[in-house]
């Protein structure tokens, strides 16, 4: 079983063909694709999306790029989509100090509010960082020593890691989960090949960051979520192991962090 957790099949890249999207991961062993809200309108869009497909969940939150549009009241609309059950995560949050097409100020911000929420909501979070990993690791050590003391820790996962080990294994120390992404196999992968051979398995997740970051067999064309099974096999190969091994540990980890109703 594999499962794809972090898309982004709600887009209208996929307009024309979503359906046939879905039956190739299907035919593909992917058993459940994660669709990640990226603001409001994307997240109300991914909900409607898992409510349609009985093998889709969904998460809402705001994306860095997004964040200095971002206001009070919209953390209240999120939190009245998070009350369905098909909703599994706040995210996708954090920061980019990459494209910085919000200011710093407001992606941490914008940050620290949802990482405040998905508390309130009892939810995991998914974690964007791009050329900020310092800060990010910071913010995230501070929230999960605070909801340590109030006795209400969450967990949540770095999506499409881009650090070397040490960085992973200290995200991993403070109880998340790391998820790789298409760009483990590229030929430039170099430190993500190392992450992917020494990290836990049982903290490791898969992505594909679709319709994004395609893996190397098709790479400059669209990505979707059958492709999940490519960067399961980069890391089975890697680690030395089965394809069917990385599989299903990744698929059991990501039914635990986001507490998946599926056996």
């Amino acid at each position: 079983m594999l499962i794809d957790s972090h898309a982004h099949i709600d887009l209208a890249t996929f307009d024309n063909d979503r359906e046939q999207v879905f039956a190739r991961a299907r035919q593909g062993g992917v058993r459940v694709v994660i669709n990640i809200g990226l603001g409001l309108k994307s997240s109300r869009a991914s909900l409607k999306l898992a409510k349609k497909y009985d093998d889709v969940f969904s998460t809402v939150g705001f994306h860095p790029h997004d964040a200095s549009e971002m206001k009070d009241e919209d953390l209240n609309t999120l939190a009245e989509l998070a009350q369905d059950e098909k909703v599994v995560a706040v995210g996708e949050m954090g920061l980019d100090f990459y494209r910085n097409l919000s200011s710093r100020q407001s992606q941490i911000e914008a940050f620290k509010k949802q990482l405040d929420l998905a508390v309130e909501l009892s939810l995991p979070v998914v974690v964007h960082c791009r050329q900020a990993h310092k800060e990010v690791f910071n913010i995230l050590s501070d929230w999960v020593r605070s909801t340590l003391s109030a006795g209400r820790l969450r967990r949540g996962v770095i999506h499409c890691f881009s650090g070397d080990i040490e960085l992973a294994q200290r995200y991993i120390d403070i109880g998340f989960y790391i998820s790789l992404a298409g760009s483990v196999t590229y030929p430039s992968a170099g430190e993500l090949l190392q992450v992917a051979k020494d990290m836990p398995l049982e903290r490791l997740l898969l992505e594909t960051d679709a319709p994004f970051l395609a893996p190397q067999a098709y790479r400059g064309k669209r990505n979707e979520p059958a492709y999940v099974a490519l960067i399961a096999e980069k890391v089975a190969q890697v680690r030395e192991v089965r394809r069917e091994v990385v599989a299903e540990a990744t698929a059991k980890n990501t039914i635990e962090l986001f507490r998946l109703p599926i056996r």
